[in-house]
């Protein structure tokens, strides 16, 4: 099998380490399939369509990443854009969540016209390749953070926004599989990540915290009432562009920043930092959230919980087919899914971003003209909770510096473009 496996996804891998892998990205990134169904609901959406929607666009996309693409990515509906979605569009403006989804649609259209057309290279080509280290950074400590509120361990404050909790049992069984994760990793063994997943669920079974769930299958997944019901037509009204810009700036810019700092985690990046199917995992990206409006769903796009399967050693689009399978398969076993506490699954996001503080050496920090605009994106986009958030403000600091020290011809004619976007984001 794994040399099967090697002739199809290349020479650095194994099928167990794949498969691993793909099992450790589910497990991090799972949440969302309960997650995302909550917070659609509040704009009218049946809950138990949009769990089973959710498993089902998740798990398509990324399968047709991993064949498309060879890569360790995963896709599934985008945390952010799905509030937005619900809270902004659909409670706030009173916007049909039937035209919210055909907005989606829209802004997924004109993403993969960017891409095809060559848009998103020129972007990309502009970025200076030490900020490319800086947003592996950011995503990292972003990763980390999100681990931490998972836990538990940091919650809000309404004096300093953010404080550590009082130690609880649960937070114990957090730290007690980062610790197991810790000891795993020290004497190199393979799927520490996964390990130490099923070591804190298990703590929480025997402790009490978590119970056995009642039954192994459920066969609701009625996705009627949601699926088709997209009002594309609709949504191409004037008064809908600022929202379809918002959805396709972020969209744009997390998926780059994400898939950018991604690439430094995988050895077969090229030089400029990016995966050979890059442009393929783009038009994937734009594709799924087409796709995904039409199932019934908010932006799908790239997750950067995709670097937990990364860390296990997944290298290949085997990874992201196990995922996919997996989430697929949850549509069935979402009663045993439930079980697995967030507080288990956040240590790995703690794994990965230390794992991705590594790049942190290749930014000259002595260099204020790069170092501070690098300074700018990893704050950025770890305190604004946002990637592309983090992002403009660090390409317009850039810019900001270049401009004020007389070496305007050093900003690229594409980084002018995306200084204007960065500001109509703003803006809008």
């Amino acid at each position: 099998m794994s040399s099967t496996v090697k002739k199809l996804f290349g020479e650095k891998t194994g099928f167990t380490v794949e498969v691993i892998a793909g099992f450790t990205t589910f497990l991090t990134m799972a949440y969302i399939i309960l997650v995302n169904a909550d917070i659609l609901s509040a704009a009218g959406m049946d809950k138990t369509a949009l769990i089973a929607v959710t498993c089902l666009v998740s798990g398509i996309v990324t399968i047709a990443s991993g064949i498309y693409t060879n890569s360790p990515i995963a896709l599934a509906p985008g945390m952010g854009l799905n509030a937005y979605f619900a809270y902004t569009l659909v409670l706030n403006q009173g916007i049909s969540w039937q035209v919210a989804l055909g907005i989606v649609f829209v802004s997924g259209f004109i993403f993969l016209l960017v891409t095809l057309c060559g848009l998103r290279k020129m972007i990309v080509a502009a970025i200076p390749k030490e900020l490319l280290n800086a947003i592996a950074v950011g995503i990292g400590i972003f990763i980390a953070f999100m681990g931490l509120q998972n836990m538990g361990l940091v919650i809000d404050d309404p004096v300093t926004l953010v404080k550590s909790a009082p130690l609880t049992k649960t937070i114990m069984i957090g730290l007690a599989g980062l610790l197991l994760m810790i000891l795993l990793e020290l004497k190199k063994i393979k799927g520490s990540l996964l390990i130490g997943i099923f070591f804190a669920t298990f703590l929480s079974i025997l402790l009490g915290e978590v119970e056995l769930p009642k039954k192994v299958f459920s066969l609701e997944t009625n996705v009627s009432q949601i699926f088709g019901k997209i009002d594309i037509m609709g949504a191409l009204k004037i008064s809908f562009l600022a929202p379809i810009f918002a959805m396709l700036f972020i969209d744009l810019f997390d998926t780059i920043g994400s898939l950018l700092g991604l690439s430094q985690q995988i050895e077969t990046a090229d030089k400029g930092g990016e995966l050979p199917h890059m442009d393929r995992l783009y038009v994937i990206d734009a594709s799924a959230s087409m796709f995904g409006a039409v199932c019934g769903t908010s932006t799908t796009t790239t997750y950067v919980e995709s670097a937990s399967g990364i860390a296990s050693g997944g290298r290949t689009g085997l990874t992201s087919i196990v995922t996919g399978l997996l989430f697929l398969a949850a549509i069935l076993f979402i009663p045993v899914l439930a079980i697995v506490p967030r507080y288990a699954t956040a240590p790995a996001l703690l794994m990965v971003g230390f794992f991705m503080m590594s790049h942190i050496q290749k930014i000259d920090f002595n260099n204020l003209e790069i170092g501070f605009p690098s300074f700018i994106i990893i704050l950025m986009i770890s305190l604004s909770y946002s990637i592309s958030t983090g992002l403009a403000f660090g390409f317009l600091s850039y810019s900001s510096v270049k401009i004020f020290r007389g070496k305007i011809s050093e900003i690229k004619p594409a980084l002018w473009a995306i200084n204007l976007l960065c500001i109509l984001f703003f803006i809008v």
